[in-house]
Protein backbone atom coordinates (compact mmCIF):
# COMPACT_ATOMS: atom_id res chain seq x y z
CA UNK A 1 0.00 0.00 0.00
CA UNK A 2 1.59 3.42 -1.17
CA UNK A 3 1.32 5.86 1.78
CA UNK A 4 3.18 9.59 2.02
CA UNK A 5 2.84 10.87 5.92
CA UNK A 6 3.59 14.69 6.02
CA UNK A 7 4.64 15.89 9.14
CA UNK A 8 6.64 19.50 10.51
CA UNK A 9 3.46 21.54 10.04
CA UNK A 10 2.53 24.08 12.63
CA UNK A 11 2.12 27.71 13.65
CA UNK A 12 4.82 30.14 12.91
CA UNK A 13 5.36 33.81 12.74
CA UNK A 14 6.01 35.49 10.10
CA UNK A 15 9.78 35.61 9.14
CA UNK A 16 10.04 32.14 10.63
CA UNK A 17 10.65 29.14 9.20
CA UNK A 18 9.25 24.96 9.05
CA UNK A 19 10.73 22.11 7.65
CA UNK A 20 8.29 19.52 6.68
CA UNK A 21 8.64 16.00 6.05
CA UNK A 22 7.53 13.49 4.08
CA UNK A 23 7.78 9.39 4.32
CA UNK A 24 6.88 7.45 1.73
CA UNK A 25 6.54 3.75 1.72
CA UNK A 26 4.89 1.08 -0.36
CA UNK A 27 6.72 2.24 -4.01
CA UNK A 28 10.34 2.62 -4.99
CA UNK A 29 10.59 6.30 -3.78
CA UNK A 30 13.95 6.23 -5.20
CA UNK A 31 12.89 6.14 -8.64
CA UNK A 32 9.89 8.50 -8.20
CA UNK A 33 9.61 12.29 -8.91
CA UNK A 34 8.44 13.99 -5.90
CA UNK A 35 6.44 17.11 -5.52
CA UNK A 36 4.90 19.61 -2.99
CA UNK A 37 1.52 21.02 -3.49
CA UNK A 38 -0.72 23.05 -0.97
CA UNK A 39 -3.95 23.60 -0.66
CA UNK A 40 -5.73 27.13 0.79
CA UNK A 41 -9.21 26.01 0.09
CA UNK A 42 -11.64 22.98 -1.03
CA UNK A 43 -11.19 24.27 -4.64
CA UNK A 44 -8.15 25.81 -4.50
CA UNK A 45 -4.56 24.77 -4.55
CA UNK A 46 -0.80 25.57 -5.80
CA UNK A 47 1.75 23.67 -7.16
CA UNK A 48 4.86 24.61 -4.85
CA UNK A 49 7.76 22.89 -5.93
CA UNK A 50 9.34 19.59 -7.53
CA UNK A 51 12.29 17.71 -7.32
CA UNK A 52 13.21 14.75 -9.77
CA UNK A 53 14.59 11.39 -9.43
CA UNK A 54 18.23 11.68 -7.95
CA UNK A 55 17.15 15.07 -6.64
CA UNK A 56 19.55 16.36 -9.29
CA UNK A 57 16.74 18.87 -10.89
CA UNK A 58 14.65 21.09 -8.53
CA UNK A 59 12.02 23.34 -9.77
CA UNK A 60 9.59 25.60 -8.13
CA UNK A 61 6.39 27.60 -8.16
CA UNK A 62 7.36 31.90 -8.33
CA UNK A 63 5.58 32.47 -5.40
CA UNK A 64 8.20 30.51 -3.44
CA UNK A 65 11.36 30.39 -5.22
CA UNK A 66 14.53 31.85 -3.20
CA UNK A 67 12.08 30.98 0.26
CA UNK A 68 11.98 27.59 0.03
CA UNK A 69 14.18 24.29 -0.70
CA UNK A 70 12.71 21.19 -1.46
CA UNK A 71 15.44 18.01 -1.26
CA UNK A 72 15.50 13.66 -0.79
CA UNK A 73 17.08 11.28 0.65
CA UNK A 74 16.29 8.45 -0.44
CA UNK A 75 18.20 6.18 1.59
CA UNK A 76 15.45 7.03 4.09
CA UNK A 77 13.14 7.44 1.39
CA UNK A 78 11.88 11.15 2.72
CA UNK A 79 11.31 14.06 0.96
CA UNK A 80 11.43 17.62 2.77
CA UNK A 81 10.63 20.84 2.02
CA UNK A 82 12.59 23.85 4.21
CA UNK A 83 10.36 26.80 4.26
CA UNK A 84 12.32 30.23 5.02
CA UNK A 85 10.95 33.51 5.32
CA UNK A 86 7.55 32.57 5.50
CA UNK A 87 4.52 35.05 4.92
CA UNK A 88 1.01 35.06 5.93
CA UNK A 89 0.04 33.90 2.21
CA UNK A 90 1.47 30.83 3.19
CA UNK A 91 -0.90 29.30 4.88
CA UNK A 92 -2.14 25.84 4.00
CA UNK A 93 -2.26 22.75 4.05
CA UNK A 94 0.92 21.07 2.45
CA UNK A 95 0.65 18.04 0.81
CA UNK A 96 3.29 15.56 -0.77
CA UNK A 97 2.81 13.92 -3.94
CA UNK A 98 4.05 11.41 -6.14
CA UNK A 99 5.00 12.52 -9.38
CA UNK A 100 3.44 10.02 -12.39
CA UNK A 101 5.18 9.87 -15.55
CA UNK A 102 5.89 10.88 -17.58
CA UNK A 103 7.28 14.02 -15.24
CA UNK A 104 6.20 16.87 -15.50
CA UNK A 105 6.11 20.04 -13.49
CA UNK A 106 3.20 21.45 -11.79
CA UNK A 107 -0.09 19.92 -9.92
CA UNK A 108 -0.70 16.32 -9.72
CA UNK A 109 -4.26 14.17 -9.64
CA UNK A 110 -5.14 14.19 -5.85
CA UNK A 111 -5.05 10.27 -5.85
CA UNK A 112 -1.37 10.68 -5.82
CA UNK A 113 -1.32 12.78 -2.85
CA UNK A 114 -0.63 12.13 1.36
CA UNK A 115 -2.65 13.09 3.79
CA UNK A 116 -1.21 16.98 4.22
CA UNK A 117 -0.20 19.00 7.16
CA UNK A 118 -1.38 22.25 8.00
CA UNK A 119 0.79 25.50 7.88
CA UNK A 120 -0.06 28.55 9.42
CA UNK A 121 1.83 31.81 9.41
CA UNK A 122 0.26 34.86 11.54
CA UNK A 123 1.70 36.97 14.38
Amino acid sequence: EVQLVESGGGMVQPGGSLRLSCAASGFTFSSTAMTWVRQYSEDRHEWVATINIGGTGTYYSSSVEGRFTISRDDAKNTMYLQMNRLLPEDTARYYCARVPPPFALGLVPKNYWGQGTQVTVSS
